[in-house]
């Protein structure tokens, strides 16, 4: 450690991997605004938490099947936040958003923007609904940011028509609802498809595969052969951090996917 830097806190690593995962890998410089907002939050330099960044994308497993080392320098208690969020995303994700809106003297709900139209007044049940929202908007933030703001199967860049849709759905798996690993980047069209198993990825290539209703149902236009055809048998546009994981894939492919 150089003269006059100080060890960092759990604290300040919790928000560290909070921005981890919420910026595309290339975005990770000390020029962009949400590492100069942090610095400015815990009172390090844009360098320092850049630094840290890079020592969290070391321990990033599709990082490192992409031949990316990240930093070489990570210490134990970095490994130690890593693997508590790795190991348990829905506890750990909204526990460092709760965090971050804490440093900026506001409340999760106001930096999620969530819209509370349509709750009830008071009580337990008005508590779950904000925390599902909020929940909701976490998850699709780093999704989107895990794809760099592109559909995995178009590539279409216009984020409101972009939707985080989860491999296994929401109501299926309680414990991976928030794991970024559980989610793709698609279209309205492309994920209103998946989520209704008229298309599927191939866990072991990510490659794309149509359902054979979807196929059956004499779609022979030029529409038709654009939005799907065209799609069949190609590889989706991976992630450059938190690859879909390949049980996941496979669980839509048995479970969802219309043979």
């Amino acid at each position: 450690m150089k003269p006059g830097q100080s060890l960092w806190t759990r604290e300040e690593l919790i928000l560290a991997i909070n921005l981890y995962c919420k910026l595309p890998f290339g975005k990770m410089h000390k020029t962009n605004p949400l590492i100069i907002e942090l610095s400015e939050l815990i009172g390090r330099t844009p360098s320092s938490i850049t630094l840290k960044l890079g020592n969290f994308a070391s321990f990033d497993p599709t990082l490192k099947a992409r031949g990316i080392r990240g930093a070489t320098n990570a210490s134990k208690l970095d490994k130690a936040i890593w693997d508590e969020f790795y190991d348990n995303w829905d506890e750990a994700l909204f526990l460092s958003e709760n965090l971050f809106a804490q440093k900026k003297n506001s409340t999760i709900e106001k930096i999620n923007k969530i819209d509370f139209e349509n709750l009830p007044h008071d009580g337990k049940e008005k508590e779950r609904l904000i925390k599902i929202r909020v929940n909701q908007a976490l998850f699709r933030n780093v999704v989107l940011a895990t794809y760099n703001q592109k559909c995995c199967i178009t590539g279409i860049q216009q984020r409101e028509l972009l939707i985080a849709s989860h491999i296994i759905p929401w109501s299926k798996d309680d414990k991976n609802r928030l794991n970024p690993m559980n989610g793709l980047c698609l279209n309205a069209l492309h994920d209103k498809a998946f989520d209704t198993g008229l298309i599927g990825i191939r866990p072991d290539d990510y490659t794309i595969v149509l359902s054979k209703q979807l196929k059956q149902q004499k779609n022979d236009n030029a529409s038709f052969e654009m939005n799907f055809l065209s799609f069949e048998n190609k590889a989706i546009l991976l992630p450059d951090k938190f690859l879909p994981q390949p049980e996941f894939l496979n669980y839509h492919m048995k479970n969802i996917f219309r043979q």
